[in-house]
């Protein structure tokens, strides 16, 4: 019986590293009052961002021609979804944070050395090189507005138009190759009823990126000009999830772990309601479907070598099934009839 229970003692505890997970809510960082929003101008072109969770999110503000913010991530309590221009920078489309939370963090990305659309996150303490589970995304008013109605800087969103977010993570100084993408708009469909600009928190999953220290996200558009992106560079971010203790060199026995390389099956295709998955020859992390567009439909980190996926709510059409493991991604196209 001891030995009994020092065995289920041992698959606990392992389970328990390997899904411990920090979420950075905002909710705990403190702001004046309602309807406000982080500033921080004591030290002018200079990192004044903060933390939540195990996440550090870099801010920097100008004091010049009256003082801007210049980059990076801010938090913010505004509800203000209303309103269009520059001056509703601070607002989520949302008008609150996911799950009905008051806080979430802007994301304004631009590099003023390249002039790149890209703003960076650094993962701080026992979150460092392991993977990240994803975060909530949507839309800033600013941005939204824009594309409904174009502005004096950007025009109208019409068929063949598309707003997306990429994340590339870096480990030790390197730019990984993978990269993961959320459309923020997508006028692509063939149907155009099917068109959206995002007004709702979708999540974005990011443990393809595997192991990092960082993350850098990318916002491209279709709508360009002589100064780069016409498409004011924002979206709003909530609940980043990190794992802190994802332990990849020990796996626990409850997951599989084999020394083949990794191969995958799924079946049956097309499928109606059950697409069964079988891994061999790796540590499943992570199951992720996306549909043509590259937007995630269903994603689970809760995931084992043989799972069965629930497609009866899943539209007619193709789709792309990623299965991220130790021994990399294996991906799988498959028709939901």
């Amino acid at each position: 019986m001891r030995k009994i229970n020092l065995l289920l003692a041992a698959m606990i505890l392992a389970t328990t590293l390997l899904k411990a997970q920090t979420v950075a809510t905002f909710e705990a960082l403190s702001l004046a009052h309602t309807d406000t929003f982080y500033t921080n101008f004591t030290a002018s072109g200079t990192d004044v961002g903060f933390n939540d969770g195990l996440v550090h999110f870099p801010c920097v503000y100008d004091t010049s021609f009256g003082g801007y913010w210049q980059t990076g991530f801010a938090y913010s309590n505004m509800t203000d979804s209303v309103s269009s221009g520059f001056m509703n920078q601070y607002s989520a489309k949302t008008g609150i944070g996911y799950g009905g939370s008051a806080k979430y963090a802007v994301a304004y990305c631009y590099d003023p050395t390249t002039y790149a659309n890209n703003c960076v996150l650094k993962m701080v303490d026992s979150a460092m090189g392991h993977p990240v589970k994803g975060c909530y995304v949507t839309n800033n008013t600013y941005a939204y507005n824009s594309m409904r109605d174009g502005d004096m800087f950007a025009r109208k969103f019409h068929n063949g138009d598309w707003f997306k977010i990429s994340a590339r993570g870096y480990l030790h100084g390197t730019l990984n190759t993978d990269s993961v993408s959320i459309y923020l708009a997508n006028f692509l469909h063939p149907d155009s009823n099917d068109n959206y600009i995002l007004n709702t928190w979708e999540w974005f999953n990011l443990e393809p990126l595997g192991k990092v220290d960082s993350i850098r996200f990318t916002l491209t558009s279709t709508d360009n000009g002589a100064f780069g992106m016409n498409t004011p560079a924002y979206f709003c971010i909530d609940n980043f999830t990190t794992y802190e203790s994802f332990d990849t060199t020990t796996p626990p026995t409850t997951l599989v772990q084999v020394s083949q390389p990794a191969s995958m099956k799924a079946y049956p295709i097309p499928t109606k309601n059950t697409l069964h998955v079988d891994v061999a020859g790796a540590l499943v992390y992570a199951l992720n479907i996306t549909d043509m567009a590259g937007r995630t439909v269903w994603s689970t980190a809760d995931a084992a070598a043989q799972y069965e996926i629930n497609t009866a709510d899943l539209s007619a059409g193709m789709y792309v099934l990623t299965v991220t493991s130790n021994k990399g991604k294996a991906t799988l196209q498959f028709t939901k009839e």
